[in-house]
């Protein structure tokens, strides 16, 4: 399966994003839904995909889309159609792709998200004619994707990525999936929410300029709205954006020691930040990283596709495989 047009859909924290995608990977049509909440049922889950699926598929003549791409914000087994374990969503051991499969007619495919961005980017985007990538998706959390030789690394049980888990932190910070001080509590939207509302909650006058903008829906806090104040000079914002930019340089230099690409790749929502985020990180990056001054350093570059990677590559993977 080589050509025609495939649907990508992209499922993260928050929302779902799909898309109509041609083999330049282009996308032609959109559609959109927020993401159930973790404690709604994996069906409600399904049934927001089928939905952004049917809308896709009446926008174009439903004879043309060859495959449907899912990409998972969680543990994708190595059958790439179970999800085994999603930390923001309800997924606990779901045959997810076989769900979808009863319920369309394209055929149907499930990876991993950052899998998908990384296909993306090494198709189309920041990684074109790098052999050896590495790509973080900075979000809700952080999600992760390796490519060896050109090729997805996916591991024997199909789970390799999964960087935002590492421990960076002994006894740190509770996360999600159970343990502390995992990587995604330092250095992903999460983190840079937090840390702002912290000072909210101590009343420190460093945070007057988020206030202003917040009026009086601090509810409405969003790492958007951190990053919007950051680009428009707010110090305290800027900060924030360099502490969580110094955690992603510290993690970069643990994933070059132990897989050396020749490329990181920064993508999610965070990384719309640009060099506020993207600076720290490789200061911090060149500090911290084994060898340094003796050994070629890989580049470490904002992901060209935005947050249209994931549904682009999740199109791509079930069009044509990789």
């Amino acid at each position: 399966m080589t050509g025609g047009l495939a649907v990508g859909i992209d499922i993260g924290g928050t929302k779902v994003a799909g898309g109509v995608v041609d083999e330049s990977g282009q996308i032609l049509h959109r559609a959109h839904r927020d993401t159930p909440h973790r404690s709604t049922s994996p069906k409600v889950v399904e049934d927001t995909i089928v939905e952004c699926v049917e809308e896709l598929l009446e926008a174009v003549d439903a004879g043309e889309i060859v495959a449907v791409g899912v990409g998972a914000a969680g543990f994708v087994g190595a059958d790439r159609a179970t999800v085994v374990f999603a930390p923001h969503l309800s997924w606990r051991n779901e045959p997810l792709r076989d769900r979808l499969r009863a319920r369309l007619d394209p055929p149907v495919t499930i990876d991993n998200d950052a899998n998908a961005a990384l296909w993306a980017e090494a198709r189309f985007g920041a990684a074109i004619g790098e052999s050896h990538v590495v790509m973080i998706t900075l979000g809700t959390g952080i999600g992760g994707a390796v490519l060896v030789d050109g090729h997805i690394t996916r591991g024997r049980h199909g789970i390799a990525g999964e960087f935002g888990h590492m421990q960076v932190v002994p006894a740190g910070l509770r996360c999600e999936c159970g343990n502390r001080g995992c990587w995604e509590q330092y250095a992903s939207g999460n983190a840079l929410v937090r840390e702002a509302r912290d000072l909210i909650a101590a009343d420190s006058p460093v945070i007057s300029d988020l206030r202003e903008r917040l009026g009086t829906d601090e509810s409405a806090l969003t790492g958007p709205l951190i990053t919007e104040a950051a680009q428009a000079g707010d110090p305290t914002a800027r900060e924030l954006l360099a502490d969580i930019g110094e955690w992603l340089g510290v993690g970069i230099a643990n994933l070059a020691a132990a897989l050396d690409p020749g490329c990181f790749v920064v993508g999610g929502g965070v990384s719309a930040a640009g060099e506020l985020l993207l600076g720290p990180a490789r200061e911090a990056f060149r500090r911290q990283l084994p060898g340094r001054g003796y050994r070629p350093e890989a580049s470490i570059v904002r992901a060209r596709l935005g947050a249209d990677a994931g549904l682009i590559g999740a199109a791509e993977l079930a069009r044509a495989g990789g």
